[in-house]
């Protein structure tokens, strides 16, 4: 039997976990105000008035101001020199100055009132006249963007989503701070969902117990969490019915929680019971991938070029080529932050140099359709030597979790 994988009830295995996040620290007000002046500083260089940003994850990042998108328009307004306004909905007023980090008045709109004419009308008083660029972030749904455009008139309405993910794509020290927590707290979460595992366990139990395991160590939840077994894991997001574990199945578990918004996303892929000849091969393929990969993260070098490492390494395995299986389907990996996917991604096309304080995933997942999938995903980000492993990858099909190193 793989070593940590079984053997443990569900009960035991939550009360070996503790809450894990003495000390963290959200984001603080400063830090948010060194975002809007550093994303002002690029709205002159690029000639914009003011940036819109509406409700998600960047309105998250610039203000602190967490507000999950809908039909209402929810938003701060950012003028290329001055304070932030706020939009919203009359009867959210409150809520969102409790809400509120960064201070600002907030600008509000009734239910049978237009926010898009309001908007324009916050321009104006911000004297953004005629003329003017006015960006808008990447996330702002085309019915949005196709109503605000009606009423902007001369007004020039852009895109400032390569803006945004300038600001965003590097990590400060307490995002970083954050991110590593997140993924401490998942890869124990990991370690006590392996244990528990047994024949005939279903992927719904599994699950189950990482959202129970997740809220142990002090998050509020899975955000997400991906159980499959055998043939099942050939799929890199699941089946529609999953079936129970078998012996000899490979497992694949992807899961993560926030912490203060920050995301983890660890991926952990080994047999139940005794491993194949065949299982092993592939699994020490994807493990040199993953390795090939973290090592041409190279600063100054293009994101593409760790894609393209990794897909050397498991071609030369006998795998692919490109994205043909067996082999890898997909990406190596993605940026991730304030949200679990974001730019820039380690994909052929995408040129970004590589600096410091960039985070990846890495997961060059090995599919073999009809007998198993392996994914063995871990977190890396750039410093001024080079790249950095968040978690330490797996350690050894025989003993993923590095239990007697």
């Amino acid at each position: 039997m793989t070593l940590g994988v079984g053997g443990v009830s569900p009960e035991q295995a939550l009360a070996t976990l503790q809450v894990m996040t003495a000390g963290a620290k959200p984001i603080a007000l400063e830090e948010y105000r060194l975002r809007i002046a550093r994303l002002q500083q690029l709205m002159l260089a690029q000639g914009m008035a003011a940036v819109f940003i509406d409700a998600g994850s960047s309105l998250f990042y610039f203000t602190g101001l967490k507000w999950n998108p809908s039909e209402r328009m929810v938003g701060a307004l950012v003028p290329a020199r001055g304070d932030v306004h706020y939009i919203a909905p009359a009867f959210e007023e409150g809520t969102v100055r409790e809400l509120q980090v960064l201070p600002g008045s907030i600008c509000v709109w009734a239910e049978h009132e237009s926010p898009f004419t309001l908007l324009m009308a916050m321009l104006a008083e911000i004297e953004v006249g005629a003329g003017a660029r006015v960006g808008l972030s990447h996330s702002l749904p085309f019915g949005m963007y196709e109503r605000l455009r009606q009423v902007t008139g001369s007004v020039q309405l852009v895109d400032a989503g390569a803006l945004i993910e300038q600001c965003r794509r590097c990590k400060s020290p307490a995002e970083l701070a954050l991110m590593q927590r997140a993924k401490d707290m998942t890869l124990e979460v990991h370690k006590a969902a392996a244990s528990i595992l047994r024949e005939g366990i279903t992927t719904t139990e599994v699950v189950r117990f990482i959202e129970a395991a997740h809220r142990k160590v002090g998050a509020p939840d899975s955000t997400f969490c991906i159980v499959l077994f055998g043939e099942d894991s050939a799929f890199p997001h699941g089946v529609r019915q999953p079936r129970p574990l078998r012996d000899g199945d490979m497992v694949l578990i992807d899961t993560g929680c926030q912490l203060y918004g920050y995301n983890s996303d660890i991926t952990r892929s080994y047999v139940f019971g005794k491993p194949s000849a065949r299982q092993r091969e592939l699994w020490s393929l994807e493990k040199a991938a993953q390795q090939a990969a973290f090592d041409a993260a190279v600063l100054g070098s293009p994101c593409e070029q760790v894609d393209a490492a990794a897909r050397r390494c498991l071609e030369a395995g006998g795998l692919g080529p490109d994205y043909a299986l067996p082999g890898l389907p997909h990406r190596t990996g993605h940026g991730i932050g304030l949200d679990i996917h974001e730019g820039p991604y380690l994909v052929r096309g995408d040129r970004t140099p590589l600096e410091i304080g960039m985070c990846f995933s890495n997961e060059p997942m090995i599919c073999v359709p009809g007998e198993f999938g392996i994914r063995l995903e871990d977190h890396f980000y750039m410093t001024a030597e080079g790249p950095r492993w968040f978690t330490q990858p797996s350690h050894s099909l025989d003993d993923p979790f590095g239990l007697d190193a």
